[in-house]
């Protein structure tokens, strides 16, 4: 078993919100889906709107569960940093459930700003 430094444990804790609060980039991608949902690109979207079981007390919930304009039901996850544990969701969810994942990341403005998308 491996064990967490106090530092380790603190630091890991200060990205933490409570279940159902958007941090500042989850915020701004929110922004987004009300504006692709008002130019009619996506039906409806919800913050941690759904939660998959993936095995036995293991269960990933995608930060917006999202409709999109074609009907097809989409997971995205926003993520400024990767854990490996998350990815690892992700894609054992990808592989259960028959949902498209995305995973979306702020581009820097350096790069020309917006979205960088990753499908799963």
């Amino acid at each position: 078993m491996v064990r967490q430094t106090a530092q380790e444990r603190r630091v890991l804790a200060l990205g933490r919100l409570k279940t159902g609060e958007m941090n500042k980039t989850e915020a701004a991608y929110a922004d987004r889906l009300r504006a692709l949902q008002s130019a009619g690109e996506i039906q409806w979207h919800r913050f941690e709107g759904m939660k998959l079981r993936l095995a036995d007390n293991t269960f990933y919930t995608p930060d917006f569960a999202v409709m999109a304009a074609d009907g097809v039901m989409e997971c995205h996850e926003v993520k400024g940093h990767w854990q490996d544990d998350a990815r690892a969701k992700i894609k054992i969810a990808a592989a259960m459930y028959p949902f498209r994942f995305i995973a979306v990341k702020v581009r820097r403005k350096r790069d020309g700003g917006g979205w960088e998308v990753e499908e799963f």
